[in-house]
């Protein structure tokens, strides 16, 4: 026979859609998820309440208040206690708190897809009747945290030729805002198609982050590298001689064009000598490039010797490019491998504007990276990799 109490729980549940339709689920819901815990509970004792019985296995102490989001809404559940050896958990509230962890982690891919806070509220508000703040927001995207330190922390082979860039993001400190180095490492392996290795954030000294960057990529079992190419970054020249010594290094010919403007003298010269630079990079071989180089150096020097200087000492860096196929050249001169991977990271970090500490800027960084890395490594083949053994 129904107890008496289920009948009475039924008809709240009725009575309470029946007054408020649609809007009234929550409550509705609430009631009933009660009652099945007061359910289960009496099972789990082996006895209802205030029963006398020789298979009882505990008693009922009472209840605990407690808020649960869900997809209707938030839940006011009262859960049922209990005294003596037996452990009990209403297994509703265990498939609840798987619903509720799919719930923020729906939040969080909004955040990471670059879904502003504001945003975010509204849609849960539309949905589900919920306010989301800030913090939530926050705290439901450390779910991932797992997650993308698998990916940051997966092990990696062999990877003929590497790519480094650095970009900027502005991060709160000790009630200041301090801008913060994003160190990403995107590779060429050796079956042609291109990865993205690791991405570390830190306000660390450049020098000491990139050494312990560059470190653990190889502590991840990064190896066989035979070229990298990156800018001039500060510390990262020092970083390279600490850690892959030997392995030759292409300076990107695109930030060597931009650099150069910061030494002519006159406007009317930019045009003149950015086509200069061009040939010079251009050249069929090194051995043309340094002889275009020495024309060039010449020109320059009476009108413009700061510009002859520089060229002298930071165009031979963009030289290393050489030792490759002349048709691998394009792809690896330049760290234009990043530019895409950059913007993306803007389009998503733009809307957070400021981050709370290095761990939350490195989640939505890293959550970033693990989806264009995915997107490379099963599409198509960046360098034939049959024709890089013939250089």
């Amino acid at each position: 026979m129904t107890h008496p109490t289920e009948n009475t729980a039924i008809e709240q549940v009725l009575e309470e859609i029946i007054a408020n339709g649609m809007d009234g689920l929550e409550a509705a819901v609430s009631l009933l998820i009660n009652e099945a815990m007061k359910v289960e509970r009496s099972r789990a004792l082996g006895a209802e309440p205030w029963q006398r019985s020789d298979q009882r296995r505990g008693y009922a102490n009472g209840y605990k208040p407690r808020s649960l989001k869900s997809r209707i809404g938030k839940l006011s559940l009262q859960v049922p206690q209990v005294r003596g050896e037996l452990k009990y958990y209403p297994s509703a509230l265990e498939r609840g708190l798987r619903s509720e962890r799919a719930l923020k982690l729906a939040i969080a891919e909004m955040y990471v897809q670059g879904v502003s806070t504001r945003k975010v509220t509204e849609v849960m508000e539309a949905l589900c009747g919920l306010e989301v703040s800030s913090t939530e927001v926050s705290r439901c995207a450390g779910l991932l945290d797992e997650q993308l330190e698998k990916w940051r922390m997966r092990p990696l082979g062999h990877c003929p030729y590497l790519v480094l860039d650095a970009r900027y993001e502005n991060l709160r400190q000790d009630g200041t805002v301090r801008s913060c180095a994003v160190l990403i490492a995107a590779g060429v392996r050796e079956d042609g198609k291109r990865t993205l290795l690791g991405t570390s954030c830190s306000m660390r000294e450049a020098e000491v982050h990139w050494r312990s960057f560059l470190s653990s990529l190889k502590q991840r079992g990064l190896q066989g590298v035979e070229m990298i190419t990156s800018d001039d970054h500060e510390g990262l020249k020092a970083a390279l001689k600490a850690t892959f010594n030997g392995v030759a290094w292409n300076r990107c010919h695109c930030h060597l064009q931009r650099n150069a403007m910061a030494y002519i003298p006159k406007v009317h010269m930019r045009a003149a000598v950015a086509e200069d630079i061009r040939s010079i990079l251009n050249a069929p071989d090194r051995q043309q490039a340094e002889r275009l180089l020495d024309l060039t150096v010449d020109k320059y020097r009476p009108s413009a010797v700061r510009l002859a200087d520089w060229m002298q000492t930071a165009l031979p860096e963009g030289f290393t490019v050489f030792m490759l196929p002349q048709r691998y050249r394009r792809q690896l001169r330049t760290t234009n491998m990043l530019e895409r991977v950059n913007k993306e990271v803007k389009r998503r970090t733009r809307v957070a504007t400021l981050f709370p500490n290095e761990a939350s800027l490195l989640r939505l960084v890293s959550a970033v990276l693990m989806e264009i890395s995915e997107e490379w490594e099963t599409g198509k083949i960046y360098l034939n990799p049959k024709e890089q053994l013939t250089h």
